[in-house]
C-alpha cells in the first residue's frame, strides 16, 4: 500500500469511512492557451511532410523560402535540395492578364476543370507591384472561390517581400517543393504589367495570356513583348452581347500573330475565345495546351527549354547574391552615399566613383 497516501481512516477496522481523493485543482493558467511560438519542425521532418504530400508541412516549406531570415535561406536550401530528386514531373503553366481580364475567375474554372480530370493544382503567384507600394494588384487568393475550397488545390499569394528577381526565385523554388508534394499541375500567375512575365515566362512550359474584347484598340493595348512570349491567348468574357467584339479581336490576333516570326519552339499560338463567368470553351482553351505538351514533347523542345531556365535561374540566383553581398556591406553602403554626393557635386564622374567602390569591395 502507498504509504504516502496512507489514511488510517481506510483501515478494515474503521468500515464504513473512506476519504474520497480530493479534486484535482484547475490550472491557474488559461489550460487552451497556446503559445504563439511553434516548435520549428526540422528539415528533415519538412521534406518527409513534403513527399507524403502533407499540405501543412507544404506551407511551412514554402515559408521557408519565403523568409528574409539568414539562417532560413540555408534551412530553405537543403528542402530544396531533398525535394529536387521528386520533382520536375509537372506541367507549369503561366496565366497573364491585364488587371480587369477576369484572371481570377478564369484559374477558378481551369483550375476545376483540370482537377476534374484528376491529380493536383498549385496555384502560386507573381505580384509585381509588392515590391514598390508593398500593396498587391492581385488581390488575395479568396478570389477563387471554388478552388480556394478543393482539397487538391494550393493556392499561395506572392511573395511580397524583395526585388522582383528575389520574388520569382522564391516562386521558382516553390515550384520544386510544390512538385515534390505531388502537385502534377502548377498554375504560376502574374498581372501583365511589364516585367513580371518574363520572369514567369522563364519558369513555365507554357504560357496563356488573357485578353478581353471591346476595351478599344486591342492590339495597342499589349505590349509586343507579352505578346511574344504567349503559346496562347485567349479571349475573355465571350458571352452575351460580346461574342462579336469577342470573334474580332480574335481574328486581329490572329493575322498579328502572323506579323510575328514563328517562335524558338516551332508551335504557332492559337488563339480561341471563352467565358471565364459562364464557363464556355474552357475545355477548348485545356485541349489547345494538351496539344502544346504533345507537340513540344514530341520536338524534344519541352526539354530543352526546361534545361534553358535551370540554366536561366542558376545565373540570375548568382547575379542577385552577388548584388545583395554588395549593397548590403555596411561599408560599401557608407562609400556608395560618400561618392553619390562627389558625383552629383560634380567633383567626380560617374565612372571613377563606381570603380572606386568596386576596387574597395574587392580589395577586402
Amino acid at each position: 500500500m502507498d504509504t504516502h497516501h496512507h489514511h488510517p481512516e481506510n483501515d478494515d477496522q474503521y468500515a464504513g469511512l473512506t476519504v474520497n481523493s480530493g479534486v484535482v485543482q484547475p490550472p491557474s493558467v488559461n489550460p487552451y492557451f497556446r503559445p504563439r511560438r511553434r516548435r520549428m519542425p526540422t528539415v528533415a521532418e519538412i521534406v518527409e511532410g513534403i513527399l507524403k504530400g502533407d499540405v501543412t508541412m507544404l506551407s511551412r516549406g514554402v515559408t521557408l523560402i519565403e523568409s528574409q531570415a539568414p539562417d532560413h535561406y540555408a534551412l530553405a536550401q537543403e528542402v530544396i535540395e531533398k525535394c529536387l530528386p521528386y520533382s520536375g514531373k509537372s506541367r507549369r503553366v503561366g496565366i497573364t492578364g491585364v488587371p480587369g481580364a477576369g484572371k481570377s475567375t478564369s484559374i477558378d474554372v481551369f483550375g476545376l476543370h483540370v482537377l476534374e480530370k484528376g491529380g493536383k493544382l498549385a496555384v502560386l503567384a507573381i505580384d509585381p507591384s509588392s515590391e514598390r507600394t508593398k500593396g498587391s494588384i492581385l488581390g488575395d487568393k479568396t478570389r477563387m472561390e471554388k478552388l480556394s475550397q478543393h482539397p487538391n488545390a494550393f493556392i499561395r499569394p506572392s511573395p511580397s517581400a524583395g526585388s522582383l528577381g528575389g520574388v520569382a526565385r522564391k516562386t521558382r523554388e516553390s515550384i520544386v517543393l510544390c512538385e515534390a508534394a505531388g502537385f502534377d499541375n502548377i498554375f504560376v500567375e502574374t498581372v501583365g504589367v511589364g516585367q513580371s512575365e518574363t520572369a514567369v515566362h522563364s519558369m513555365v512550359d507554357f504560357f496563356l495570356l488573357i485578353q478581353l474584347a471591346g476595351t478599344g484598340d486591342e492590339l495597342q493595348g499589349i505590349k509586343r513583348g507579352i505578346m511574344e512570349m504567349a503559346d496562347g491567348i485567349v479571349i475573355n468574357k465571350c458571352d452575351g452581347d460580346n461574342v462579336d467584339a469577342a470573334r474580332l479581336a480574335q481574328t486581329q490576333f490572329a493575322s498579328a500573330l502572323r506579323l510575328f516570326p514563328l517562335p524558338e519552339s516551332g508551335w504557332r499560338p492559337e488563339v480561341l475565345t471563352y467565358s471565364g463567368y459562364y464557363e464556355l470553351g474552357i475545355k477548348e482553351v485545356w485541349d489547345m495546351i494538351d496539344r502544346y505538351f504533345e507537340f513540344a514533347r514530341r520536338t524534344g523542345y519541352f526539354d530543352q527549354k526546361r534545361n534553358q531556365q535551370s540554366r536561366y535561374w542558376m545565373y540570375e540566383t548568382i547575379n542577385e547574391r552577388l548584388r545583395e553581398a554588395f549593397y548590403g556591406d555596411p561599408a560599401v553602403e557608407e562609400m556608395l552615399a560618400d561618392r553619390e554626393r562627389l558625383v552629383l557635386n560634380n567633383q567626380q564622374s560617374s565612372f571613377i566613383a563606381a570603380r572606386d567602390v568596386l576596387n574597395f569591395y574587392f580589395s577586402k
